[in-house]
């Protein structure tokens, strides 16, 4: 898998072309940041933006209008660090599970932490109507799934792969047929459309207050992850191996998993589900960097940040009215997906 990986881009084997794309990677996250902060119905030229954020700090004389600092400062500004946040929680994520799982199709909704939070938000707008109550739910509904994963696929003290993403599954279905069923009973003219709206996730209600949520929980999961990611490399190596190299696989992996869960928890709690980032963005960081952890996850965060950012800035500025985040990922997601398929031969991918 990794060779044909690194055999589609030739240029990337090369120590120069990977040292390229590192430079390139790290400057470009605080170039597409400055270009979506002024970008939108009112717009800042990014010579103006760098001015206003650098005012906080240095002592500019204010000389724009004050329209335009609280566009960039209180509405643009909390979304646009939201996005990158998530984006590259979402890609580093995606990463450790498809290394730890040893398969190229997972992705951190297959644990079923995506289907849960969004029954707890749904559970939350039908109820209570608040963000708090919102924001509080969905991260506790999926932690919980998490935990209801881990009671059905640990058999004997044993939880194997196959059983765990099956449980996974089993529990997404679940909660997904309640969140069916709470739109079902929602009152159509006042809180369905909520409902619909938040589970097609979108960043247009970010806050600093819920920025700080989703930044908490993405550090936290991100943090254990990476003090992780020498085992996540030899998890990808197969249980046998891991066991053999004397790694505990199975509380190295249900931390794995628990770290997944607190990153993914506090994404959905405050923006809805935001799907396909962290299937798609892995592939293409290890097309790039190749399949080490060490180098592969840090590459999956940057990308992740710049493709959710992008698509952030698409969505609320490409139609007069917002397009909800997931119906972009997925619709630029899954053709970007199928070409990778394609072309890295899915027959090859079988042995992980």
């Amino acid at each position: 898998m990794t060779s044909s990986f690194v055999d589609a881009l030739p240029v990337l084997k090369t120590k120069s072309g990977t040292a390229a794309f590192w430079w390139l990677a790290v400057a470009a996250v605080p170039a597409a940041a400055l270009l979506a902060l002024g970008v939108g119905r009112y717009e800042v030229p990014p010579v103006q933006v760098l001015r206003i954020l650098a005012g906080n700090a240095l002592p500019i004389v204010p000389d724009w209008p004050p329209a335009a600092e609280r566009v960039v400062e209180l509405v643009r500004l909390p979304r646009v660090l939201a996005a990158l946040v998530a984006g590259a929680a979402l890609g580093l994520t995606g990463a450790a599970l498809q290394g730890m799982f040893r398969n190229p199709l997972v992705g951190p909704q297959i644990i079923g932490v995506t289907s849960g939070a969004a029954f707890g938000g749904a559970l939350a707008i039908l109820l209570f109507g608040t963000v708090f109550a919102l924001v509080g739910l969905a991260f506790v509904f999926g932690l919980l799934a998490v935990a209801v994963v881990y009671l059905l696929a640990r058999v004997e003290g044993q939880a194997p792969t196959l059983t765990l993403v099956l449980a996974g599954v089993v529990v997404s279905a679940a909660f997904s047929s309640l969140v069916s069923l709470l739109t079902y009973l929602a009152d159509p003219n006042d809180t369905l459309a909520a409902i619909v709206y938040w589970l097609m996730g979108s960043f247009a209600m970010m806050s600093y207050g819920t920025l700080g949520v989703l930044t908490a929980s993405a550090a936290a999961g991100a943090s254990i992850l990476w003090l992780l990611r020498f085992r996540i490399n030899v998890l990808s190596l197969g249980d046998e191996d891991a066991a053999a190299l004397g790694i505990s696989v199975e509380r190295s992996r249900w931390l794995v998993l628990g770290a997944v869960a607190l990153a993914v928890a506090g994404i959905v709690a405050v923006a809805g589900i935001v799907g396909w980032v962290g299937l798609v963005v892995p592939h293409i960081a290890r097309m790039i960097v190749g399949p080490d952890h060490r180098v592969l996850m840090p590459a999956a965060a940057i990308l992740g940040a710049l493709y959710l950012l992008a698509i952030d800035t698409v969505a609320r500025t490409a139609t007069a009215a917002e397009i909800p985040l997931g119906i972009l990922t997925a619709l630029i997601g899954a053709p970007v997906f199928a070409v990778l398929l394609r072309r890295l031969h899915l027959r090859g991918w079988s042995g992980g």
